[in-house]
């Protein structure tokens, strides 16, 4: 078993064994420790409701959870960007994985898009792992930030938790 298998397989199970604390849980690390990828978390959550023979409304229930984890560790990066701002990010980026590249990226769909680069940038891969970072540099106002983050962090969740359920309907 390889380390990224390690990481991502008791999850899994947490999330095979427990769909809603699990979902949570899963959102909250896969936002803050980008490794753990959400197109693997919500589709085995929609297949898990599926296998547990729970109906399909369980689909939002779990894209609501799934927002609200996302969203507590978006707003965990989000506060560290706005303490250490952008200066400080640079000295920690080596340690979290960061790229200048990346962070200018980010930085720039922000300023393209402004606040909605949060709502919008929560449904795009690549952009949703990094968009809370320029939004704490920026000084976004911290409740726009989150009603943005839960609403974007919904969305995701519940279309990929749906792709797995039907997709897991579509083999029976």
């Amino acid at each position: 078993m390889n380390w990224f298998e390690s990481l991502i397989q008791p999850i899994l199970t947490i999330i095979a064994d427990n769909v809603y604390p699990g979902v949570f849980l899963a959102a909250f690390l896969e936002t803050i420790l980008p490794p753990i990828p959400s197109e693997i978390v919500f589709p085995l959550a929609g297949y898990s409701i599926l296998n547990a023979q729970m109906a399909w409304p369980h689909i939002l229930g779990v894209g609501i959870v799934g927002g609200s984890g996302a969203t507590l560790g978006a707003y965990v990066i989000f506060l560290f960007a706005k303490k250490v701002g952008r200066l400080g990010l640079l000295k920690y980026m080596r340690r979290i994985r960061l790229t200048e590249s990346k962070l200018l990226r980010a930085e720039r769909w922000f300023a393209k898009y402004g606040d909605k680069s949060v709502l919008i940038g929560r449904c795009i891969p690549g952009v949703r792992e990094l968009v809370s970072i320029p939004a704490g540099i920026l000084n976004m106002k911290s409740g726009k930030f989150l009603l943005y983050t839960f609403a974007g962090s919904c969305a995701w969740s519940t279309g990929l938790t749906a792709v797995g359920y039907y997709f897991g309907v579509a083999t029976l």
